[in-house]
């Protein structure tokens, strides 16, 4: 059972004076007019329909729960209104008290575009109109060749255009206005010019793109042509052979050749230079007491140095005048050497034109075989790499190889080889050379089930051993 509380019995309180009225409970009243005020904002019931105020349950309907993707999911939150929004939504259902008040629109600042494209009122705003639609027109037309895979080849991009001629006023027949303003200008006005390497405008090679082989290289050449490939090949032949003996003449010949027992002899006294032999050291310690009476005797005698001592000899007045004397004799000779010379020099003023007009000439000549030289430079080809280029061998075949049809030719020349030694000679590729790598040094056993009855391992080393020190001395004997 529950008990229940005695009704409270309410306090009767005098209100004679105004601050009794305080005391008065008055809560049912204030919560008479917040209830009031929750309906003004809110709405009562009765305004309300039936789909606010009542849920249909579905649970017991047998149905698939739909499962939405990611991308259904972002399309409905994206119609949904913004969380950050919802503050400021305005949800009282109370009225204005005011019911005629002047509402002041707020203006904008700056323009207002969207009102330019729909009323245009000034010529300008029809103008930019005409421009936005030429510009969806070429946009829809550039779609369109996109969709067709049309490329529309507006210009030729390997032809030289001076974009001085595209631009009005840049371009001055007296030379008032330089390149350097010119690309100054071009760029302050929007239409920037990239600078190119000077190397794209001219040819940096004159090596052509595809060279045809030689004719003698033919599987049935004429008898001239193939006589001409062969002497073509043994004149760089000739010329490997003569450079291979000049540097054989200047660095292995230039040495004198020696036994190997007199160079082991000539070693062993280098590398024993500055070591005393065991009979000097005997012969020294046997010597020991005669070098001591000499020393004794070396004590009793008196220091001398090496060097003379340095006097400080002052010249005299005589001397220094004498010495003055001497040097402007020496002087007054050199000038009259100097005015005779300038004499025979007017004497001979033709001659010595003349071999001035010689020297200008030799060092006009001297130009001139350097600016060859240079220009003849800059068409070969270039050093990309660590390694010069070097022409290839001519692929040639001997008269007994060649046998007249394709069937029975010897192939000689790879087309692969030969595309990639054309790009290194335009180049394309830098020169590279084919590395050998050295391989490791690998330890070897041999397995007790293969050695041979009754030899160890110690033995089979001491065989190897003994062979190798054989083999080197067989080398020594040849060289």
């Amino acid at each position: 059972m529950t008990a229940v509380e005695p009704a409270t019995k309410k306090k009767r309180i005098s209100k004679k004076n105004k601050s009794a009225w305080r005391k008065t409970d008055i809560q049912d009243v204030e919560q008479f007019l917040e209830d009031q005020r929750q309906e003004e904002r809110v709405g009562t019931f009765a305004d309300k329909q039936d789909e606010d105020l009542f849920v249909v349950d579905s649970s017991l309907q047998k149905s698939k729960p739909t499962v939405l993707s990611v991308k259904q999911k972002r399309k409905l939150n994206a119609k949904k209104p913004m969380r950050t929004y919802q503050a400021l939504e305005n949800t009282s259902r109370v009225q204005d008290p005011i019911a005629k008040r002047n509402h002041v629109r707020q203006k904008k600042n700056g323009r207002n575009i969207e009102l330019e494209v729909c009323n245009p009122t000034k010529p300008r705003h029809r103008q930019a109109n005409s421009d936005r639609a030429q510009y969806y027109v070429k946009l829809e037309q550039r779609l369109a060749d996109k969709k067709n895979k049309k490329l529309a080849v507006e210009k030729d991009i390997w032809q030289e255009v001076d974009f001085r001629d595209e631009i009005p006023g840049l371009k001055d027949e007296k030379g008032w206005i330089s390149r350097d303003l010119a690309l100054h200008t071009a760029g302050n006005i929007g239409k920037k010019v990239v600078k190119t390497h000077s190397s794209l405008h001219h040819k940096t090679t004159k090596a052509k793109k595809f060279e045809l082989p030689h004719p003698g290289m033919s599987y049935n050449p004429a008898p001239e042509d193939h006589q001409a490939l062969i002497d073509t090949v043994v004149e760089r032949e000739e010329g490997i052979i003569k450079k291979e003996q000049h540097l054989k003449r200047v660095t292995t010949s230039m040495f004198s050749k020696v036994t190997p027992e007199e160079r082991d002899r000539r070693r062993l006294q280098e590398m024993s230079q500055g070591i005393e032999d065991e009979e000097e050291v005997a012969e020294q310690d046997e010597n020991g007491q005669k070098s001591g009476e000499k020393k004794e005797d070396d004590e009793e005698k008196p220091y001398h140095t090496i060097n003379a001592p340095v006097e400080n000899k002052k010249k005299s007045k005589q001397a220094r005048r004498k010495e003055l004397k001497q040097k402007e004799l020496t002087r007054q000779t050199e000038l009259k050497r100097k005015l005779k010379q300038q004499t025979a020099d007017l004497i001979r003023i033709k001659s010595i034109r003349h071999e001035l007009d010689d020297e200008e000439e030799d060092l006009n000549d001297l130009k001139k075989r350097r600016k060859q030289r240079a220009e003849k430079a800059k068409f070969e080809p270039k050093r990309l790499g660590r390694h010069k280029f070097e022409e290839p061998d001519l692929d040639l075949n001997l008269p007994e190889e060649i046998a007249g049809n394709l069937r029975n030719v010897k192939t000689e020349s790879s087309l692969l080889k030969d595309r990639f030694h054309t790009l290194q000679r335009n180049n394309m590729l830098p020169t590279t050379r084919l590395v050998s790598r050295k391989k490791a040094k690998v330890k070897r056993f041999e397995r007790n089930s293969h050695k041979e009855p009754g030899v160890s391992y110690q033995d089979l080393k001491d065989r190897r051993r003994a062979a190798a020190i054989a083999a080197k001395a067989a080398a020594d004997i040849k060289i």
